[in-house]
């Protein structure tokens, strides 16, 4: 008895938690006039209109902002792969003066707002003149900024055996065949993991896109979502927006579908590492 009241209210919080997922939803299907005075989920007029007329709306094809977005998380994912888990392997087996100390030093970025960096790096992007590229966002990827990526990667690295290590060193290995034939290939949930994160994180990103990006054609899905929202006149097409909104969430929910059980491996064993 007891099992199914656990049931149910999980059901009842699942409920409560994808309610505003399933209006967006139902929302993207009823005629602008109904969205806000239609109180069901199951729409009353079915319409695809939303759909075929945001698609267009913005002057260019909404799969162009998809597309930018999928460069950028692309190259982004590519970087934090190959940055971090040098840095980690640093950190988690090389012995170097202060390392401590830059360890701790990279730990406490953790705790500094990305706003406080943003202007500093706006002005160091404008003097390259590289604003209104993707190169603002794409390129910190390469130097390992996301400490939280690096810990991840750390705490997993440190649960190897160095035992694999030594074996390498003996079969004449240095260290970077160590890192690329040892290391590497083992920490893949870890990394895993850390694409999944940058994945999400980049594309659902908003703040730096808007900083750094300036024309049309270069802006990302985001930038293109809030183009339908008009905060002067109060015509806003949310119609439009809600159906848009949905295209946007799919590359996410298919991530999220086909990668479940690697996200599930990759929080495990690198929080019981370390």
């Amino acid at each position: 008895m007891r099992h199914y009241g656990k049931l149910a209210l999980l059901v009842a919080v699942a409920l409560v938690m994808g309610y505003p997922l399933l209006w967006l939803i139902s929302s993207s299907f009823k005629p602008e006039s109904l969205i806000f005075t239609e109180p069901g989920l199951i729409p009353d007029q079915f319409t695809l209109s939303n759909y075929i007329e945001g698609w267009n709306k913005l002057g260019l094809p909404f799969g162009a902002f998809l597309l930018n977005s999928v460069i950028i998380c692309l190259l982004a994912i590519v970087g934090n792969l190959f940055s971090c888990s040098l840095a980690a392997y640093a950190f988690a087996r090389l012995k170097f003066p202060f390392s401590k100390f830059a360890f701790a030093l990279m730990l406490a970025t953790l705790m500094l707002p990305f706003h406080v960096t943003i202007l500093p790096q706006y002005i160091v992007f404008q003097r390259l003149g590289v604003v209104n590229t993707i190169v603002p966002l794409v390129l910190p990827k390469f130097f390992a900024v996301d400490a939280f990526m690096v810990f991840l990667l750390v705490q997993f690295i440190r649960g190897i055996p160095r035992d694999l290590d030594q074996a390498a060193e003996m079969d004449g290995c240095n260290r970077y065949q160590i890192f690329w034939y040892i290391i590497f290939p083992v920490c893949r949930p870890a990394l895993v993991l850390v694409a999944i994160f940058t994945f999400l994180w980049t594309w659902n990103d908003f703040f730096a896109q808007l900083i750094y990006l300036g024309s049309l054609e270069n802006y990302t899905a985001p930038l293109a979502l809030n183009l339908f929202i008009d905060a002067t006149s109060g015509e806003s097409a949310w119609g439009m927006l809600f159906a848009m909104s949905v295209i946007t969430l799919l590359p996410l929910f298919v991530l999220f579908m086909l990668f479940q059980r690697q996200i599930a491996e990759g929080i495990a064993t690198t929080g019981l590492k370390g």
